[in-house]
């Protein structure tokens, strides 16, 4: 009998200490629809159409950071207030299509927060001890908190617009 209280006892502990891992269904939100967004079709060469891209992107300010004849990369920053600032990373595929091409447009959206932390200076004394002192200062830094890709086809939809205004 003293076995057996023991070995219960023993599996509910086992049982409380199995720490469960959050379960992460991103995926789930996946859809994998043939309308999506992220899309859309011209009737230019591939490098035609990769370059009205790019001064798309150049005329809203966005610096290039990549530029192919078939893929731009751009990024643009913005700062809410003063202690957020978002980076929208915009990448540009164009592949041929026909007598046409298919570009694919995605975007990243980074968000950083200013966090502040702070600073001690230590101070060893021999036969006395040590002693750990504030530091007066400012250490704040950003610190990426989230990122993920903009889904919203109302804002893919006016990029391939202006997009279009560029296409001679």
């Amino acid at each position: 009998m003293r076995y057996r209280i023991t070995l219960i006892a023993c599996l509910w502990l086992a049982a409380c200490s199995t720490v469960s891992k959050p379960k992460d269904d991103s995926y789930r939100l996946e859809h994998f629809a043939p309308d999506s967004p992220f899309e859309q079709s011209f009737e230019v060469s591939p490098s035609a159409a990769c370059e009205a891209g790019r001064r798309a992107l150049l005329s809203q300010g966005y610096l290039i950071e990549e530029s192919k004849p078939d893929a731009v990369r751009a990024k643009k920053f913005f700062q809410p207030d003063r202690s957020t600032q978002v980076q929208l990373t915009f990448s540009l595929f164009c592949l041929s299509e026909g007598d046409g091409s298919a570009v694919y447009a995605n975007v990243r959206q980074m968000r950083e927060e200013l966090k502040a932390g702070s600073a001690s200076t230590g101070l060893s004394v021999t036969g006395i001890g040590s002693l750990s002192l504030p530091f007066g200062g400012n250490n704040e830094s950003l610190v990426k908190v989230g990122e993920e890709t903009v889904t919203d086809s109302e804002f893919y939809g006016r990029f391939f617009a202006l997009m279009q205004s560029f296409i001679r």
